[in-house]
Parts: structure tokens; C-alpha cells; sequence
């Protein structure tokens, strides 16, 4: 694995259009969003970094704190289990610069962050349809599975990161 350096930086509205094309080429893993929900995610997160190589925007993560209005059912069934929690709802990396350490350097800074507050780090991860990648990558960054999460549409491993 050839590992690139990249420069962390916080993500805004201006980003929207990097954000929403990253997310476009992880599908069907990132889970479809639409311009204005990536803008209603960026209003709720606590958390949305963007990991840079000059000035292009080539991974991203966004991340919630519990009891906002986000509508997801996999958000709703963390919020219905943990008091305080850092949620990744989405990590994303383009596809011309996967398997290059990006990921573990945008989670490493997600982690930090968690450990910062004295929060754990939750997400879920696609089983139906499979994200074996994603399963992987976060049992190897220190996540637990701690359930199954079936909603008819789309079953999922609901996975937590507690230091």
C-alpha cells in the first residue's frame, strides 16, 4: 500500500459538490444522499473533516452528536441505546485514492476526537447488500459489532469504538 500524506481540514457548505461526488462513487456502501441532505448533515455534525492533497478534496467524514433531528433509523437505533456517542454517518474516500491510508488517517482524527470528549465512536456498516471492505476496515480500526440491525430494506452491523 503506497500511503499519501494529506492535510485534514474542517468541511463547510462550500464543499458540498466534492462531498456529494466522493459519496457518489462509494455507493451503494455511503448510502445515497442528495446535495441539500449532505447541507443538512454538515448543520447537525459535530465533526466533518476532509482529508486534502493540495487543494482537492479526496476523503471526507461526518460525524453526529446524539438527539439531532436526522431522520436515519440506523441513527435513531443509537440514540435509543447510548446517552453520548460521536456517530459517523459517513466516511468516504474517492476512488482513485483508496487503499492509500486515507481512511485511517481521517478515523485516527475521529478517534482522537472521541477520546477528547470521553465519547465512543459508533457506525454501522452495510451486510445487506455486503460491504465486505467496510467490515473489515473497521473491525481493523478497533470497532466492535455490537448487534444486527434489520430494517427490511437493508440489514447492517451496528459497530462501536469504546476506549
Amino acid at each position: 500500500m503506497k500511503v499519501i500524506f494529506v492535510n485534514l481540514r474542517n468541511l463547510n457548505h462550500n464543499n458540498i459538490e466534492e462531498i456529494w461526488e466522493i459519496n457518489e462513487q462509494g455507493l451503494p456502501g455511503t448510502g445515497k444522499v442528495s446535495r441539500e441532505e449532505i447541507s443538512r448533515l454538515l448543520d447537525y455534525s459535530d465533526l466533518a473533516l476532509g482529508a486534502f492533497l493540495s487543494s482537492r478534496l479526496i476523503g471526507f467524514v461526518i460525524c453526529l452528536p446524539p438527539k439531532t433531528e436526522y431522520g436515519s433509523l440506523n441513527y435513531a437505533w443509537f440514540n435509543d441505546r447510548y446517552s453520548d456517542f460521536l456517530y459517523v454517518d459517513r466516511i468516504a474516500v474517492s476512488k482513485s485514492h483508496q487503499n492509500k491510508g486515507v481512511g485511517s488517517i481521517i478515523y485516527s482524527e475521529v478517534i482522537q476526537n472521541a477520546l477528547e470528549l470521553k465519547v465512543p465512536v459508533t457506525a454501522e456498516v452495510n451486510l445487506s447488500p455486503p460491504n465486505p471492505g467496510s467490515v473489515r476496515f473497521h473491525l481493523r480500526h478497533g470497532f466492535k459489532q455490537v448487534d444486527v440491525y434489520d430494517s427490511g430494506e437493508k440489514k447492517v452491523a451496528m459497530m462501536v469504538y469504546d476506549h
